[in-house]
């Protein structure tokens, strides 16, 4: 036997002996690995249910907290999807009764579940977290959703029951609770950490799946396996959310295998992505408007007519097919189609017609245009800064010269919920998922005037008398033919008032390696992936 052949064969035991002991698999099957690597567009700006504004972050925070109630998603054993998920079902209560007149909700509560701090879940933790809810000091841009219950009449008749009474009928009560905002935390973490700390993080704080080990901002937020959890435990040891705004970074990183999941990774790409059969593409349609939100309390803006006149200015379905690559639907309404109590207002959205918007702008006094602060995220939206770009090129067209910002996404927030009296935002480019599917969940949280932030998060500062009018009886209104009516009535006048540049609702989509199984998307946007599988 010659050197070079004693050679080959001990290089080949050892490569033997290096396999077995590593585990080493046939080519072409992946490893399982035991931390799921997700890429997002965006950092978070809190991590405390209550302070959600972004359904990104929510999606992230759900993993650690549940409520009281929750919508039929993967957590009850099914896949998400139209009509299941429309159906509120148990999660920390076990079942609950609404008084005849909808005023008294009684909820018994799931026993043996302890917060991941020791401490026990029970009739007064749930009391603790209904009266944070309501209380003024604590940030919570959806607080409205709970208002309807009276706080000095919460109820403990025993541990593990609570009965709230409410101030007046809320036909859309459950339906709030079963949303991020409405996650139960541990009392004695709050009042370890602090209210105003618990963006930096709620250490030990929920009953979730996972709960909280480091964030790194601007880089990552990692999240171990809760082994005290009450319900299914999910596969995945850790689950680690990287910071990467950049949509075809997370794409690149997802081919290469150092993610397994990515947030919307480029449109173009999509198609491509579809015949990967290394990857998935998981997508559906979403009940998310994308607009360009107008400061009807800023100069020019001020007048309808130029309002009007700037959604006459943009071509919605030329941007959806260049630059989205048909990943969107051109808004026929303020709402979408998934929300109880969408009226269709105009079919086939604002026309594109740049000779009529210029004669709105000579009619409202600016046959020259104007110039305009136009501010955007990057990495929040489906190709958002790229949509921008169109969006200002064609507003240049009618004489609007808008001249783009853009900045992280914690930045943007604070720009979203500032008060009109240090707002920066002229016109902005946002996003509206309803977390609840209900009309109420958006033109309340968006059109209704006392949603200016920062009490809200209506940053378009619109206002109009009969608008709230409508808004405030659809939310007190049992009979749900009326409640359509009311919304009805709200939509056309929103529609014809133009507060925004209506643009698109946009399909919702990630995309996973081939290996990952059990990923699917809700129709408010989130995807669904605590109890993904690696095969």
């Amino acid at each position: 036997m010659s050197r070079r052949d004693l050679r080959l064969i001990v290089a080949l035991g050892v490569a033997c002996t290096l396999a077995l002991t590593l585990g080493a698999l046939p080519r072409g099957q992946a490893a399982a690995p035991t931390t799921l690597v997700i890429a997002v567009g965006i950092d978070a700006d809190t991590l405390d249910p209550e302070g959600q504004t972004t359904t990104t972050v929510a999606n992230m925070v759900d993993y650690m907290f549940d409520s009281l109630v929750w919508y039929n998603d993967e957590r009850s054993g099914v896949q998400p999807g139209q009509p299941q998920y429309t159906k509120v079902v148990s999660q920390l209560a076990t079942s609950w009764t609404v008084s005849n007149d909808g005023l008294t909700y009684t909820f018994k509560l799931r026993q043996g579940v302890k917060f991941q701090d020791g401490t026990d879940f029970d009739a007064q933790a749930v009391k603790f977290n209904v009266e944070r809810w309501l209380d003024p000091a604590v940030r919570n841009p959806n607080r409205y959703y709970f208002t309807d219950i009276d706080p000095s009449r919460i109820e403990t008749p025993d541990r593990y029951t609570v009965v709230l009474h409410l101030r007046r009928p809320s036909p859309t009560l459950l339906a709030r609770m079963a949303t991020t905002g409405g996650e139960i935390l541990s009392p004695a973490a709050v009042k370890k950490i602090g209210n105003d700390k618990i963006p930096l993080g709620p250490t030990e704080a929920g009953t979730g799946p996972y709960m909280f080990k480091e964030w790194a901002h601007g880089d990552h937020i990692t999240l171990v396996r809760n082994p005290s959890y009450w319900g299914r435990k999910p596969y995945f040891d850790v689950v680690t959310f990287r910071v990467v705004p950049n949509a075809g970074t997370r794409e690149t990183m997802l081919r290469a295998g150092d993610v397994q999941m990515a947030f919307e990774p480029p449109a173009p790409d999509v198609p491509a992505l579809r015949r990967d059969k290394s990857l998935k593409v998981v997508e559906g349609p979403s009940d998310r408007d994308i607009f360009i939100g107008l400061n009807n309390q800023y100069g020019p803006l001020k007048d309808v007519r130029v309002r009007q006149a700037l959604n006459y200015a943009v071509n919605k379905r030329a941007i959806i097919q260049s630059i989205l690559f048909g990943l969107g639907t051109v808004l026929e309404s303020p709402t979408t189609p998934f929300l109880f109590g969408y009226t269709k207002v105009q079919p086939g959205g604002w026309p594109f017609n740049p000779v009529q918007a210029k004669k709105l702008l000579a009619e409202a006094g600016f046959p020259q245009g104007f110039s305009v602060s136009f501010r955007t995220p990057t990495g929040r939206y489906i190709q958002d800064y790229q949509f921008a770009q169109a969006v200002a090129a064609q507003l240049a067209n009618v004489g609007v010269k808008a001249q783009i910002q853009t900045t992280d996404w914690p930045t943007y927030i604070k720009w979203v919920t500032a008060p009109l009296e240090q707002t920066p935002l002229q016109i902005f480019v946002l996003g509206w998922a309803a977390p609840y599917l209900d009309a109420d969940a958006e033109l309340y949280g968006q059109f209704y005037s006392g949603q200016w932030p920062t009490k809200g998060l209506a940053s378009s500062f619109y206002k109009n008398p009969k608008v709230d009018e409508l808004l405030l009886a659809g939310q007190t209104t049992p009979d749900p033919k009326k409640r359509q009516e009311m919304y009805k009535e709200a939509q056309e006048l929103i529609w014809k008032d133009a507060p925004w540049i209506f643009l698109w609702s946009q399909n919702f989509y990630v995309v996973t390696s081939s290996h990952l199984e059990g990923v699917t998307t809700t129709p408010n946007e989130k995807w669904a992936a605590i109890y993904a599988t690696w095969k």
